[in-house]
């Protein structure tokens, strides 16, 4: 067998350059060792077979998918060497690529490792014999990562999606209940959340950090209200309350800022107790999509699940203030104040569902998306239960299909069935019709509150078996399109759909 090396320093959004990789190749032993000054040193084997150095640049490689997307589509790269190996039966052969300075050159132990692991993984999480959510397991073991403080070096994180996000906090907060409180991995979610809590400023949890940039952003009004909603579903599943004895000074900090307004004029506003967000060129909720200056989907206002989240943020404040002998009734009292104004003003009797946007620059938005969803499904539902079956059956209707929720209903003048073309296109469809699995999820914990059929929610995710076999084979796409075949686009695995997913059916059991 004999294999031709190809490698590169590019990152995941990048081209090759050739004078910008010019590494040092050297045979030590069998190890062909890459060297690109203090970046990385790449070593390579073939263990019982024979490494040749070269150098050569392979260049034009054609990336069609980019062509489609209107990106740069052609990359090069650079041979530095090849590996010949014979082949004989009944032993195990391969080449070792690590950039550790002296890998193993046992492939069998190599593999037993990872089996090791995997079965560690599984052994932490509910016992199933379904193989596909086995399988989602250990999908989820993959985003889980380390960011190391300089006073916290266990430090925790989630990258959001393969093969091109970072961490997001928003992603983080939301994937966090699948991917390791429903599977039984407990210390991590305390250190995820324990290291977030490092990086909030002016009351607000970071929405992403930037790759090679040490300041975070902080352009987001939802991702610090999911936060709350993360801790609530931490400390109910473990029992461990200690971690509120750390974080909950943080979230009264939090609570304070939004009550007198911070960054992006988010502030509660003193005529209904509701919480607005509005600041001009920027995208603040989960639909942020934004190309050229232009905000696809402003939702400058008040919007429907941004005070799904702040009246269960206030409730979950209220039990933890109680706990604590602290000065709770504040909350509370914020919190129901909250609550009769969103019944008050968020139905609308015309689409028979709940508005999408209230007080926004054009007035009142009563476009069909998902997101009035949330105003069911979260622990403390804001949304009163007699409106609960309308909201249901419109999105039902309008909005479910086999891979998750549509964005916005079909009807609507800027529908879009399908999310390709250049970047400009697909940021005019990302949240325009687009359906996002991750939002599976909490429709089934609305359904289930409002009737008790595990069968039929679980019946919501049947589709997702088969969707492992594609894109990114074991895991769930980012997003899917709206029609026809629902073909899967964005990352080929993305953190909050497999935890969305993976959790939903273990509540299903």
């Amino acid at each position: 067998l004999r294999v031709t090396l190809l490698a590169n320093n590019r990152d995941h959004h990048g081209e090759s350059w050739e004078k910008g990789f010019q590494p040092t190749l050297s045979l030590v032993g069998d190890t062909l060792r890459v060297a690109d000054g203090t970046r990385f040193t790449l070593s390579l084997r073939a263990p019982g077979g024979k490494m040749t150095p070269g150098r050569d640049w392979y260049r034009n490689f054609d990336l069609p998918i980019e062509a489609a997307r209107g990106l740069g589509s052609k990359d090069s790269h650079l041979c530095v060497g090849c590996a010949e190996i014979e082949l004989r039966s009944g032993v195990w052969c391969g080449i070792v690529a690590s950039l550790r300075p002296d890998p193993s050159a046992d492939l069998l132990a190599a593999m037993q490792r990872r089996l090791a692991h995997d079965r560690q993984v599984l052994s932490h999480a509910p016992a199933t014999d379904c193989g596909w959510i086995r399988r989602l397991i250990l999908a989820a073991d993959s985003f889980v990562f380390a960011r190391p403080l300089p006073h916290a070096p266990d430090g925790q994180s989630v990258i959001a999606g393969y093969p091109w996000f970072g961490d997001w906090g928003r992603d983080t907060m939301i994937s966090l209940e699948g991917l390791t409180l429903a599977t039984g991995r407990y210390r991590e979610a305390g250190a995820i959340l324990r290291t977030f809590s490092n990086y909030i400023r002016d009351g607000l949890l970071p929405n992403l950090f930037p790759e090679g940039e040490r300041e975070a952003l902080y352009h987001t009004v939802d991702a610090t209200l999911w936060y709350f909603h993360a801790i609530g579903r931490y400390v109910e599943t473990t029992g461990d309350r200690s971690i509120l004895v750390q974080l909950y000074p943080i979230l009264a900090d939090v609570i304070a800022h939004h009550l007198q307004g911070t960054r992006f004029n988010i502030r509660v506003d003193p005529a209904d107790g509701l919480l607005a967000a509005s600041a001009e060129g920027y995208q603040l909720t989960w639909m942020d999509a934004k190309v050229d200056g232009w905000v696809v989907t402003p939702r400058r206002g008040k919007p429907v699940e941004v005070q799904a989240l702040w009246y269960n943020a206030l409730r979950l404040m209220a039990a933890w203030g109680e706990h604590f002998g602290d000065e709770h009734r504040s909350y509370a009292e914020h919190a129901q104040r909250a609550r009769e104004s969103f019944n008050a003003r968020f139905w609308s009797s015309t689409s028979g569902c709940l508005y999408d946007v209230i007080d926004g620059p054009d007035g009142d938005d009563a476009s069909i998306r998902p997101n009035q969803v949330f105003a069911i499904s979260l622990t403390y539902p804001i949304l009163n239960e007699p409106r609960w079956a309308p909201v249901l059956e419109t999105v039902r209707n309008r909005l479910v299909t086999a891979y998750g929720l549509r964005t916005l209903s079909a009807d609507h003048p800027d529908y879009k069935a399908h999310y390709r073309g250049d970047l400009r296109s697909r940021d005019a469809a990302y949240h325009q019709g687009t359906v996002w699995p991750w939002l599976i999820g909490h429709y089934v914990d609305a359904y289930l509150r409002s009737r008790p059929d595990r069968a039929g929610a679980r019946e919501l995710l049947r589709a997702f078996h088969g969707h492992l076999f594609e894109a990114g084979v074991g895991s769930i796409s980012e997003i899917f399109d709206a029609e026809d075949s629902h073909a899967p686009g964005g990352c080929i695995a993305q953190a909050w759909s497999v935890a969305e997913v993976l959790r939903a059916w273990l509540r299903t059991r």
